[in-house]
């Protein structure tokens, strides 16, 4: 019997310091010590009650409409009414005028624009021929364009489908669907921004090379 309690001792001491060194170890990992001193609580009740108030500041950011799960802020730049008077009047967001036309419109700027720079810096700048050719590789980057709409076509909108575009506005309120995000819509776009590609183009050649207007760089 002594020697079973000695024993059933031996091993209690042993679980006792195995358990102390496991605390030791897992505080040292966390990166606190085991407390050698029991703790003390301290008692609050004759403290003077704290009243903490944070103070408020004007957020110059912030969520859209007040709702952080809407992927979007508020800044003074995105959110005056400038810019969203500019933003809405972009052929992107003017979803009351035909995909067709909105087509033509940025097409008309983008080759009225890409004239210029082949121009310039077009291999045969330093020749007669620098207008014909500038106006050329504009309308061959006209061309690709037009083909990289149509196959982005393609790939995203079905024959048939509704529209991809939301129904609602941020606010909540409902509104027709914009047409631009469907297949026949898209398909009206691309059409629309290669005819108003060339034109822009054309145009661009026609004021610089054949009427000779006074332009700062030819």
């Amino acid at each position: 019997m002594e020697r079973a309690h000695r024993m059933v001792m031996s091993k209690a001491q042993t679980s006792s310091s195995s358990s102390v060194a496991n605390r030791a170890f897992f505080g040292n990992i966390s990166g606190f010590r085991a407390a050698s001193r029991p703790l003390v609580r301290v008692s609050t009740s004759n403290a003077p009650a704290v009243n903490v108030r944070a103070a408020e500041k004007y957020q110059v950011i912030e969520p859209l409409n007040g709702d952080p799960f809407v992927a979007g802020f508020e800044t003074p730049v995105t959110s005056s009414p400038l810019i969203a008077w500019y933003l809405s009047n972009l052929p992107a967001y003017r979803t009351a005028v035909s995909p067709l036309l909105r087509g033509v419109e940025v097409g008309l700027a983008h080759g009225y624009l890409l004239v210029g720079p082949f121009v310039v810096t077009g291999p045969l700048r330093n020749t007669e021929l620098r207008a014909e050719a500038g106006a050329l590789g504009a309308a061959g980057l006209v061309v690709i364009l037009t083909l990289t709409l149509t196959i982005y076509g393609i790939a995203t909108f079905k024959e048939g489908a509704p529209s991809l575009a939301p129904g609602l506005t941020l606010t909540g309120r409902k509104k027709e669907a914009d047409k631009l995000q469907t297949a026949e819509g898209w398909a009206a776009f691309a059409g629309g921004f290669f005819f108003g590609g060339l034109s822009g183009v054309y145009w661009a050649y026609l004021l610089a090379y054949v009427l000779n207007l006074p332009y700062p760089v030819k």
